[in-house]
C-alpha cells in the first residue's frame, strides 16, 4: 500500500525538532521527499539523516523564515533536489519568554514574535504559491497555528500572532482556491517540545498541569499534531480548504460539565 504522500515533495520549516521533526519523519514514511528546513542547520541535518536511515529521501537546509530570500532558497532546494513542490508546511514558530506577561512584552519581543509567527508564515505561503503557479497550479499549504489562535488560552501576544495565522488560513484559502491550491492549519494545544523553553519536557508537574486543561486529560504529542498535518497535506483532504483544525484534546470545544 502506498503512503498518503507517495511521490510528493514537501518543504517543512522548523523541522529541526518537535512537530517539524515528527512531520519530517511521518511525511517521509508516507512516501514524501522532504526538504527539512530550520534555522538550526545541525539539528535539521540530523533529522534528514534520520529520514534517510529509515529508508526515506530528505535533505536538510538552513532556513530563517523571517528572511523571504531564505525561504525562497528552501523551496528552490526542493525543486533542485526533487524536481517540484507539492506541500509547504509552515511549521516554524516561537513564543514569548516563560512568565512574560502582556505589559512586560516590549517592542523588540513583539517584533521578533511577529517576524517569525506571522512574517515567516507569509513568506512560506508566498514562496510556495509562486512555485505552484510555475508548475501550473495545485498544491497544499499547511500551517502550525495554535488553539490560542481560536480561543483565549496562553499568552496574549502569542495568541494574537496565532490568531493572525488562523485568519490568514481562511482568507488565503479563498484567494487561491481558483488555482487549485488548498490552505489549512493545525491548531495544537500544549505539547512537550522545545517550544517555550521545553518546560513540558523537563517537568512532569508542568505536563500534568497542561494536561488538566485538555478534556481528554493528556498533553498533545508532536506526532499527533504531525498526523493532522499529514492528513491536511494529503489527497484524503482534497476538498478541504480554509480549515483551522484543533488538535487540542477537546480544549476549543469548551469547558466540560462535571
Amino acid at each position: 500500500m502506498q503512503g498518503l504522500l507517495h511521490g510528493k515533495v514537501a518543504v517543512i520549516t522548523g523541522a529541526g525538532s518537535g512537530v517539524g521533526r515528527a512531520a519530517a519523519l511521518l511525511f517521509a514514511g508516507h512516501g514524501a521527499k522532504v526538504v527539512a528546513a530550520d534555522i538550526n542547520l545541525e539539528g535539521v541535518e540530523a533529522v534528514a539523516a534520520e529520514v534517510v536511515a529509515n529508508g526515506g529521501e530528505a535533505v536538510g537546509v538552513h532556513c530563517d523564515v523571517t528572511d523571504a530570500a531564505s525561504v525562497d532558497a528552501a523551496v528552490a532546494k526542493a525543486v533542485e533536489a526533487f524536481g517540484r513542490l507539492d506541500v509547504m508546511y509552515n511549521n516554524a514558530g516561537i513564543t514569548t519568554k516563560a512568565g512574560q506577561g502582556f505589559l512586560e512584552t516590549g517592542d523588540a519581543d513583539l517584533a521578533t514574535l511577529t517576524a517569525v509567527n506571522v512574517g515567516g508564515v507569509i513568506h512560506g505561503c508566498q514562496s510556495a504559491i509562486r512555485q505552484f503557479d510555475a508548475q501550473g497550479g495545485g498544491g497544499a499549504i499547511v500551517m502550525t497555528a495554535s488553539v490560542a489562535g481560536l480561543v483565549g488560552f496562553g499568552g496574549v501576544v502569542y495568541g494574537s500572532s496565532k490568531g493572525a495565522v488562523t485568519s490568514l488560513t481562511r482568507t488565503l484559502a479563498l484567494e487561491v482556491a481558483r488555482k487549485g491550491i488548498r490552505v489549512n492549519s493545525v491548531c495544537p494545544a500544549g505539547m512537550p517540545t522545545n517550544f517555550g523553553g521545553g518546560i513540558l519536557k523537563a517537568s512532569d508537574a508542568a505536563r500534568q498541569h497542561t494536561a488538566s486543561h485538555h478534556p481528554l486529560g493528556r498533553v498533545i504529542e508532536p506526532e499527533e499534531c504531525a498526523a493532522a498535518a499529514l492528513f491536511l497535506a494529503s489527497d484524503l483532504a482534497s476538498n478541504i480548504t480554509g480549515v483551522n483544525l484543533p488538535v487540542d484534546g477537546g480544549l476549543a470545544a469548551g469547558k466540560p460539565i462535571v
